[in-house]
């Protein structure tokens, strides 16, 4: 069964960052519970692949991070949310919307995200008060937006590639990032060097596709990598969503229910449905009295 993952490594003397992401089963994960849109796909994935990559940040399991991409477009907003153990999960706004592809073919994920609006990530290492980056969006096609982003509030120079590749059948055919990060003190020609070779993936979904993370790390440098699984979770559950029913207050729970027929609670996190008829919501308050 294939895996999303992520590869990293030192290249060019150690003196840059190298990531590697391979997101497809991923994407399809997502595509599955949101039936996202083709385009909504390739944007919802563009921007979870880059916060996997943030994820892989973290400096423990506890730690968490958000992302926000909000450009005003058809698609609304795009949010993501993840872990230190990678643990990912999402939603677009809008999951329905379809747009004509562009003039050369590919999907309009920049029509769908819009560009009058901000990226924003929130990083919180469970040590104090949690960081927080916003800058404007650039394009809307993502890739250059979190470039942008690592640059004016992250100040680490970093060459992005994202891509997704959605097949006629709706599935995702590949889906991944490459990230290069000079690291601190690399001089000019390495950082000359980071944007030369990201232009080397224009198409780097079909790569993915074709030779996976690992073939792609090859692609750059034959060196030794570090490997970690990506996954699509969500931890909502029937327990969470009882004592969100239970806060309700019992009379203001019963008063739901007489007037709509059940309580519904949705996570958009994952699209799931959490309901509650009259007989469930007598049943939650007579355990929590004892009865």
């Amino acid at each position: 069964m294939q895996k999303s993952k992520i590869l990293k490594t030192l290249v060019w003397g150690k003196e840059v960052s190298l990531a590697v992401l391979d997101t497809t089963a991923f994407v399809n994960e997502a595509i599955s519970r949101h039936r996202f849109t083709p385009v909504a796909a390739a944007a919802f994935g563009r921007t979870a692949t880059a916060a996997a990559y943030l994820c892989s940040w973290l400096k423990g399991k506890e730690s968490a991070l958000s992302v926000t991409v909000n450009g005003g477009g058809v698609g609304g907003k795009i949010c993501v949310s993840g872990d230190g153990e990678l643990n990912l999960r999402g939603f677009a706004e809008n999951p329905d919307v379809t747009l004509p592809p562009r003039k050369d073919g590919k999907l309009d994920v920049g029509g769908y995200v819009g560009k009058n609006g901000t990226l924003t990530v929130v990083r919180d290492d469970k040590n104090g008060l949690p960081f927080t980056g916003t800058c404007p969006l650039v394009s809307g096609e993502i890739a250059e937006d979190f470039s942008a982003y690592f640059l004016t509030s992250e100040q680490r120079p970093t060459a992005v590639a994202l891509g997704v590749k959605i097949g006629t059948d709706g599935k995702c055919l590949g889906a991944g990032g490459v990230f290069l990060q000079p690291l601190p003190g690399a001089d000019e020609k390495t950082l000359i060097r980071t944007e030369t070779e990201i232009m080397k993936f224009p198409n780097l979904s079909s790569l993915i596709q074709e030779k996976g993370a690992e073939g792609v790390l090859r692609g750059i440098e034959n060196a030794d990598y570090y490997e970690k699984e990506v996954r699509y979770r969500c931890f909502c559950s029937r327990e969470k969503t009882e004592s969100l029913v239970i806060a309700l207050g019992k009379e203001d729970a019963q008063s739901l229910v007489k007037e709509r027929g059940n309580i519904s609670v949705h996570c958009h996190y994952c699209n799931t449905d959490y309901e509650f008829d009259e007989a469930a919501v007598s049943a939650l308050f007579a355990a929590k009295e004892g009865k």
